[in-house]
């Protein structure tokens, strides 16, 4: 179990949460939700002992697996090597007991040693550890040939796959992931899936994912009212019961001020008056109705919504034959498909199989190397890039760099767009050098939606995003009467958008497949395996 106890933490006058006191048991996959900025990621560290809270405890287990972001760490270290480090007592005897034989003269005294760390090799599963230790990097899409190569050999996305391979090793009794599923694909994510749903112990995930918290969470703690509220199900489970738990905080709130109202009304009429003693008892009772106190809701989703200044000619795509070849690998392979208006195309497969590498062609911002993209009449094309460096101007604001993209729309209009998307008051003016990752995404959101193209391009657009802003960009792509052509691994988004899907598999042909994923999977089972 792991166990928290009257634990608060604030940065500054902000409260992230306060007195919280709640037990994860084991047996149970907690999902741990809330917007950007609630304070998910800290109070995760917490947990982990890796930051002090401002009062409470933490209990943990002794072997808790914790996902960290620090791959850099182990550069020159075998990956295979990495991930036993997850098992720090059987890592260590290892260690030792390989520095013992090596030496030329073994004494009694090493040979006791050697006995004591041999017990500890097996009660920990030693034996078997490197094979279970491939087993782990295997299902999570990092072949054998990698495994005894120094983690310098891998790309960024697949280090991070090593680290979460070092949280899963050694049979924790408590899992802390904080966004396990970045750079995993559908397969890998699939393969996660499965492993968490046999795992015993006690598991808390943070996630952006929906499909993956529903499919794995048995519990959610929600981080709101600066406390945490469990909720029993999946993430759609907790959304159902948070909008109750929701109307009731908030007529609790607005009972609570309309009884400080009167309250106020009685003490400024009477104050001067002959009823001293019943104003005072008024003041007395206010003053245990703080308005401060009353807790309010940190949940904030942006309005997303999607319009065309014009329709697009019913064929709004033609895609002849376009290929792309770096060096000796064909990347995209001789591709030809025609999109017709308002289709909702969702680009599918493994990291690195050459999803962006199709949607630049199509968008051109990358040559083909043969064939052709033709626009149909009068096609407006909007694109939002998985790269987003250099996209959004530095040295001006969010509010400045829309206001030099726009010139027909009032002041007002653009601030109007920008409180939508949650940037409110001041966030206007933020600069664009300070943007965090899920603001640089919702104003690039912002361009699209004031500048109403009807086709879209939208690469990996879920990147940064929280589970509130994401089921809003769902939304709006479903209701979004234009073309759109989407790079995703979020499966929800997926089976709620996608008319037609494009899966790609190394080495292979674009499969292109008219209808919606769910269809997919019935009809193309084992094609989608690679892709769930």
């Amino acid at each position: 179990m792991i166990s928290v106890q009257n634990v608060s933490k604030a940065f500054g006058p902000k409260k992230l949460f306060e007195d919280v006191d709640v037990a994860f048991s084991p047996g149970n996959r907690y999902g741990l939700t809330g917007p950007n900025g609630a304070g998910k990621s800290t109070f995760m560290k917490i947990l982990a002992g890796d930051e002090e809270a401002d009062t409470g405890n933490v209990l943990r287990p002794k072997k808790v697996g914790i996902l960290r972001q620090d791959h850099f760490r182990y550069e020159d270290d075998r990956v295979i090597d990495v991930v036993l480090m997850g098992n720090q007592r059987l890592w260590e005897a290892m260690r030792e007991k390989e520095a013992l034989l090596a030496k030329p003269d073994i004494t009694e005294e090493d040979g006791h040693r050697l006995g004591d760390l041999e017990g500890v090799v097996a009660e920990e599963d030693g034996y078997t550890a490197e094979a279970t230790a491939g087993e782990l990097l295997e299902g999570l899409g990092i072949e054998t040939a990698f495994h005894d190569q120094p983690m310098r050999a891998l790309a960024g996305g697949y280090k991070l796959r090593v680290l979460l391979a070092q949280a899963l090793f050694g049979q924790p009794q408590g899992l802390l992931l904080d966004e396990p599923t970045n750079n995993l694909d559908l397969d890998s994510i699939r393969w996660l899936e499965r492993f968490l749903r046999a795992y015993e112990g006690v598991l808390i995930t943070i996630s952006h994912d929906r499909h993956f918290l529903n499919a794995i969470c048995t519990h959610i703690a929600d981080i709101d009212y600066e406390t945490i509220i469990t909720y029993s199900g999946g993430y759609d489970d907790m959304v159902r019961q948070k909008a109750q738990v929701r109307s009731r905080v908030e007529s609790e709130n607005a009972e609570k001020k309309k009884k400080i109202l009167a309250l106020q009304d009685f003490v400024a009429r009477f104050h001067a008056g002959t009823r001293a003693s019943q104003v005072q008892s008024r003041i007395r009772a206010m003053e245990k109705l703080k308005v401060e106190d009353i807790k309010r809701s940190n949940i904030a989703r942006p309005f997303i919504k999607f319009e065309q200044k014009g329709p697009s000619g019913k064929q709004t795509l033609t895609v002849e034959e376009i290929s792309k070849t770096y060096g000796d690998q064909k990347i995209v392979r001789p591709f030809s498909a025609l999109v017709t208006r308002g289709e909702k195309v969702c680009v599918i497969g493994k990291n690195g199989v050459g999803k962006s590498t199709l949607v630049r062609m199509l968008a051109g911002d990358l040559a083909p190397d043969h064939g052709q993209v033709k626009w149909g009449h009068q096609a407006s094309v909007g694109y939002l890039p998985q790269d987003h460096a250099g996209v959004i101007r530095k040295g001006t604001t969010a509010f400045g760099w829309l206001r030099e993209l726009e010139d027909k729309l009032s002041n007002e209009e653009i601030s109007g767009l920008l409180g939508r998307m949650l940037f409110s008051g001041e966030e206007r003016m933020k600069p664009t050098d300070t943007l965090s990752g899920g603001e640089t995404v919702r104003l690039l959101l912002s361009k699209l939606m004031m500048t109403k193209d009807n086709v879209l391009i939208l690469d990996e657009p879920t990147n940064h995003l929280d589970l509130e802003s994401i089921a809003s960009l769902s939304e709006g792509l479903s209701r979004y009467e234009g073309t759109a052509i989407i790079v995703t691994h979020d499966q929800q988004l997926i089976g709620e958008v996608a008319t037609r899907i494009w899966a790609m598999r190394p080495g292979e042909e674009i499969t292109d497949f008219n209808g919606t994923f769910d269809e997919f999977v019935e009809k193309e089972p084992e094609l989608a395996a690679h892709h769930r």
